[in-house]
């Protein structure tokens, strides 16, 4: 049991930080009429993408660092504990479906593991050494990126996984939503969007979660970019695991190509629809398994291999 001493520290730290910040204005707001709220809400939320705009250097030269990584062959995990850590295995979650990477390649990391997506595992997230061994299972090494996610900046699990990966030679991304924060000394690439105090007393869900959700956004999307998985703002790389992305992989290579269903068909039988592979059929004028060929020697980036085909 945590002592008196170490109880009363705690709520120290805590009040201390913008993200657990009383706002007095809001404290009869459970008074107001619902549209009002929902008005009040709404305002607070649109803060947060200018936020986030104020720390776009930051999140470049990160997104610049861990695609260098992953072209290397490295891998982008996620390390955070409860709505953090959430984020984290969400984004991770969805880019095999979207840009048909490995599921090892973006790993989400929560503290508690799978049982914490939805329900508390208590004191996980105050174990610096859970942060550690979780990674040591991964094997974290040079060429991988690290992010720890924590919306105040001083989640053990969060701090604990940065510090572990950053000896172990792997880069380090802090993203939090306080300033100088324990999180972000201990990152080499800090990220601290501060969009100020919560409409409810320190449900860092809200503001905080939205906040990190679009950091998140762009460090795998941008990433994604950089290694070659669009052709455009088109998912070329997307994996056809249902009706729907069926559909839409026949659109996507539609809009990259301008060619009539039955080309589009005939490319993609050829290429086991793979759909970055159809393109590069009908736009480069190869066969399949020369379109294989010349992007695996681009790396996979379609427009140096149509480049390739052109001669």
């Amino acid at each position: 049991m945590t002592s008196p001493a170490a109880s009363a520290a705690l709520r120290a730290q805590l009040a201390s930080l913008t993200t657990e910040a009383f706002r007095p204005d809001l404290a009869e707001i459970d008074r107001l009429p619902t549209d009002a709220i929902a008005k009040i809400m709404n305002g607070e939320d649109a803060r947060v993408a200018a936020a986030v705009a104020e720390r776009l250097p930051e999140i470049a030269a990160a997104i610049d660092a861990t695609a260098a990584r992953m072209a290397r062959g490295g891998r982008l995990v996620y390390a955070g504990a409860g709505t953090a850590g959430r984020l984290g295995v969400l984004d991770a979650s969805e880019c095999p479906p979207t840009f048909n990477t490995e599921p090892a390649r973006v790993v989400g990391l929560i503290a508690g593991g799978p049982d914490a997506l939805v329900t508390a595992v208590e004191g996980a997230e105050d174990s610096r050494e859970l942060a550690a061994g979780d990674l040591d299972r991964l094997g974290i090494g040079a060429d991988d990126t690290v992010v720890g996610i924590s919306a105040s900046g001083r989640t053990p699990y969060a701090v604990g996984a940065v510090e572990h990966a950053r000896a172990a030679g792997a880069l380090t991304i802090g993203l939090s939503c306080n300033a100088r924060s324990a999180l972000g000394a201990a990152s080499e690439h800090p990220i601290e969007v501060v969009v100020g105090p919560e409409l409810l007393t320190g449900s860092t869900r809200l503001k905080a979660g939205t906040a990190q959700k679009l950091v998140l956004n762009m460090l795998s999307t941008i990433t994604m970019i950089r290694l070659g998985k669009t052709y455009g703002n088109l998912m070329v790389d997307v994996r056809a695991s249902n009706e729907k992305l069926h559909a839409r992989s026949r659109r996507i290579v539609a809009l990259a190509t301008g060619a009539a269903d039955a080309e589009i068909e005939q490319a993609l039988e050829a290429t086991d629809g793979e759909v970055k592979n159809a393109v590069l059929v009908l736009l480069g004028g190869v066969d399949g398994p020369t379109a294989a060929r010349l992007l695996r020697e681009s790396d996979g980036h379609l427009r140096a291999a149509l480049d390739a085909a052109r001669g």
